[in-house]
Parts: C-alpha cells; sequence; structure tokens
C-alpha cells in the first residue's frame, strides 16, 4: 500500500505567497493610481499651454480681424481652430472630472461604499477585518478595485488623447491662418 502525501505547503511558505500575492495587487492598484494621475498631468500641461496660445493667438487674430473685416476664408479658418481649441479644451477638463463607478459590488477598498454601504464605523471595521481574514473575499475585492480604477484610468487616457488630437487640428489650423494672413498682407 502506498504512502499519501501531504500536497499541502508549509505554513511559512503559504504565508509567503500570501504576501507576495497582496503586494501584487497593491503593486497594481499603485500603478493605475499613477497612471491616472499622469492622465491628469498630461491634461494639466494641454490646459497650460492653451493659457499661453491664446493669449499671443488674441493679438494676433484682433489684428487680423480689423485689417481684414470682410474676408470669409479668414473667418472659416478662424471658426475652425475656435471649435477645435473648445472641444480640446473640453477634453482636457472632463479629465479632471472625477468618475465614480457605482454599477458594481459593494467594495470595502472604495470610499463611497466605505460610507454608504456598510453601516456605521463599527459594522464597517468588523466587515473589514472579517474580508481580510478571508483570502478569497480580500483578492476578490482588490480585484474588483483594480478592474473598476483601470477603467476610471481608460476614460481618462481616452479624454486626453482626444484633446491632443484637438489640439494637433488647432495648431494645424492656426498655421494656416498665418500663412492666410501672410498672404493677406503681402497682397
Amino acid at each position: 500500500m502506498k504512502k499519501q502525501e501531504n500536497t499541502e505547503l508549509p505554513v511559512h511558505i503559504k504565508n509567503k505567497h500570501t504576501d507576495d500575492l497582496i503586494d501584487h495587487y497593491w503593486g497594481s492598484i499603485t500603478y493605475v493610481f499613477e497612471l491616472i494621475k499622469a492622465s491628469e498631468i498630461k491634461a494639466g500641461l494641454i490646459l497650460s499651454f492653451y493659457g499661453i496660445l491664446l493669449n499671443f493667438s488674441y493679438q494676433k487674430i484682433q489684428f487680423l480681424l480689423v485689417n481684414f473685416p470682410n474676408d470669409i476664408i479668414l473667418y472659416i479658418l478662424l471658426g475652425l481652430w475656435f471649435c477645435s481649441t473648445v472641444i480640446s479644451v473640453h477634453f482636457s477638463i472632463r479629465c479632471f472630472i472625477p468618475r465614480i463607478e457605482a454599477k458594481f459590488d459593494k467594495n470595502i477598498f472604495f470610499f463611497g461604499d466605505i460610507i454608504t454601504k456598510f453601516g456605521n464605523v463599527n459594522e464597517f471595521s468588523k466587515t473589514f477585518y472579517k474580508i481580510s481574514l478571508d483570502e478569497d473575499q480580500l483578492f476578490d475585492q482588490l480585484g474588483q478595485q483594480i478592474f473598476i480604477i483601470s477603467k476610471i484610468a481608460s476614460l481618462k487616457f481616452k479624454n486626453v488623447s482626444r484633446s491632443l488630437r484637438f489640439l494637433a487640428t488647432g495648431m494645424l489650423l492656426l498655421l494656416f491662418v498665418m500663412v492666410y494672413s501672410l498672404f493677406l498682407t503681402l497682397k
């Protein structure tokens, strides 16, 4: 008769693996939060660039409108540039709008659920402790949180990307305005 082998890992190895998993999950959460910050920094830089650009452009555009009041092509180019700029600024600002994903199960790591779905401070504390002791529940909650904040990061980067595309379009249109105004001046 063959002796049955014990396939259970020693406690110190099992605990090490759990610690590594916890570090992995929290590392993933930290990474996604850093991506969210990066998207907001990029949106802020775009808005700062517009602050400089609009200050510079205002004086030049005012000069063009005074000196060439009936040039329809100039008005079309300026109108397209203005629309592109407004849309770009809109997407940059949307990046800063807080995103709350409430369509998911309650989660002990989401501040909105902590306050609204777990009762008072003592009830939350007991639930948090209970879930923290159950590795399956704990990792499920952490995994859900990673998914939710990744969805938020994805939306923010889409807004930054759209803002950059309209910024590039606007810069191209502004270049056309400058070349066309040079043509009008030399005419």
